[in-house]
């Protein structure tokens, strides 16, 4: 089974501890709650839970080429940052709020006022999950794919939140009706935000360049978009200190239409891959697939 395939990547924890968070974030600072996180949870979870650590390890090692101490360094630091993030997101279903800069949003704005629908590619880096709890979208629906194994009651406080700011939730489904939904909503002229860089459902796959290695990503996103003929663009979400964030915008170019589709799909993925490695360049620690990614 392919790595991508075994690590799930649902939020840990049960309804009760979840509820317990939110209603703590209601009443302190949230930096309160992320000391207590670096001095025990983080330990703890790194002593017990060895596959995500190794993963993220060799991560820095191999692809980012840091030292012994460095990568060990830096895969506590990883840890924590996830561990941020995660908090962060019950911070917003607490009313807790963040504050984000924004490089390149004239790309997303003149898109949100065209006539076409279009595509926005996530990634596994960073708190994109958040932007969606904070930006409203006006001029069109916005509708965002989401893995659909999460626990009911982080399902419940996603779909309440997303909700009052016009996205609806696509659920990713084994029978692949998610990919009928994502096709009505663009030719609709709607936002379709879609992870570009993990597989779920179909085994269809990319072979793409990143951090000196090779990489599988979804054909699903690029021979969507490619088949439509909309516009892509890449959206990441950078955490940068306890109540802000970096947004980086970025827009892709479709390729020659002389190209076959495939071929159009493959030049998509590789300028994702691109401007992926980049963002991993500048945030090293925010990368947050805990599974051997790379092919070895």
């Amino acid at each position: 089974m392919p790595a991508h395939e075994q690590w799930r990547g649902n939020t840990r924890g049960t309804a009760w501890m979840h509820s317990v968070l939110i209603h703590l974030f209601r009443h302190i600072d949230i930096r309160c709650v992320y000391v207590f996180m670096a001095l025990f949870v983080i330990p703890f979870y790194m002593v017990f839970v060895h596959k995500g650590y190794i993963a993220i390890y060799h991560y820095f090692r191999r692809r980012q080429g840091y030292g012994v101490w460095k990568s060990f360094r830096y895969t506590y630091l990883n840890h924590y940052r996830f561990g941020q993030i995660i908090l962060d997101r019950f911070a917003v279903y607490a009313g807790q709020h963040f504050h984000f800069d924004i490089d390149g949003n004239e790309e997303f704005l003149k898109l949100s006022e065209g006539e076409s629908g279009f595509v926005i590619l996530s990634s596994h880096v960073g708190n994109y999950e958040l932007a969606g709890y904070t930006f409203r979208s006006t001029g069109k629906n916005y509708n965002a794919v989401v893995f659909s194994g999460e626990s009911a009651d982080v399902m419940e406080n996603r779909n309440r939140v997303l909700t009052k700011n016009n996205i609806h939730m696509i659920p990713v489904s084994e029978d692949m009706s998610h990919v009928f939904a994502i096709n009505n909503a663009l030719a609709s002229g709607e936002i379709v935000s879609i992870p570009g860089d993990r597989i779920f459902g179909s085994p269809r796959v990319l072979d793409c360049s990143l951090l000196g290695g090779r990489v599988s990503l979804p054909l699903g996103p690029y021979a969507i978009a490619t088949q439509r003929g909309v516009p892509v663009i890449a959206i990441f979400v950078m955490k940068e200190s306890a109540y802000r964030y970096q947004v980086y915008v970025r827009r892709l170019k479709l390729g020659e239409k002389e190209l076959r589709r495939h071929e159009k799909a493959q030049a998509l993925a590789n300028q994702f891959a691109e401007n992926l490695e980049w963002i991993m360049s500048k945030y090293p620690e925010q990368w947050f697939n805990y599974f051997e990614y790379w092919h070895e």
